[in-house]
């Protein structure tokens, strides 16, 4: 048997993802979630990201930080399985033998900081805080296969739910620094529609909050349509 082999971290992620609730369960489902990585140490010298400007995605190889004590399972429940176990290896979810989870994401810009590397994001679904062990460029000739299926997961997560937010959401989003970003972000995660599977009846009259950038974002679903009713300040809800 071979000696364990110890992951280093070379990143830590800066998102606007402040909770896993709300977070779409794959990356690019809402492009306006933005992130920062900040490589750490040796790895954010300049020469070690020379040449990755020119790349327009990334793979990101990082830990599943909030289930490092979990353990695994040989079986799953993953959301959209409708209650019905699967194989670990025939999923992405996070209770692996390793905890590793990939995800890719677009290169904004790469940013040099005082000297060291900073590397701009969208369309992230990783949380506040991630740890990064590897970084990779995507190669669109390999890496985007039109021949490739798996009928389980071959069309995205549902989107059609309309979203509209209440007058008093609509004043708060015209305060706020970062409005038009902000309703944008709001809209695709919550298009996504992050209730737990046991609460997605259309009767469903539940308070939710989620939390994105600065804000907790308050919203139901009602006639149909996802309603947000208060878009609050985080400091005003800790």
């Amino acid at each position: 048997m071979t000696a364990p082999l110890a992951l280093e971290t070379i990143a830590i992620v800066h998102s606007c993802f402040k909770e896993k609730f709300g977070i779409p369960r794959q990356p690019g489902l809402a492009s306006a979630a933005s992130a920062e990585l900040e490589l750490l140490g040796d790895y954010a010298h300049p020469d070690c990201v020379r040449g990755l400007e020119e790349c327009s995605h990334l793979w990101l190889l990082f830990l599943f930080s909030e289930h490092l004590q979990r353990g695994w399972s040989p079986l799953v429940r993953p959301p959209r399985s409708g209650g019905k176990k699967r194989g670990v290896f025939a999923t992405r979810a996070t209770f692996r033998p390793n905890p590793i989870g990939l995800s890719v994401v677009t290169l904004e810009r790469i940013e040099l900081r005082q000297g060291r590397a900073v590397l701009h994001l969208s369309g992230v679904d990783l949380l506040d805080g991630t740890p990064v062990v590897d970084i990779k460029p995507y190669l669109p000739y390999a890496d985007a296969l039109a021949h490739a299926s798996y009928p389980y997961a071959n069309d995205g997560q549902q989107r059609d739910q309309a979203v509209r937010f209440s007058a008093a959401a609509e004043q708060q989003l015209a305060a706020h620094p970062q409005g038009t970003q902000l309703r944008q972000l709001i809209d695709q995660v919550l298009r996504c529609d992050p209730r737990p599977a046991h609460r997605r009846p259309a009767q469903d009259q539940r308070l939710y909050g989620v939390a994105l950038m600065d804000r907790n974002v308050r919203w139901r679903l009602q006639n149909e349509q996802i309603l947000v009713e208060q878009i609050e300040p985080l400091t005003a809800v800790e």
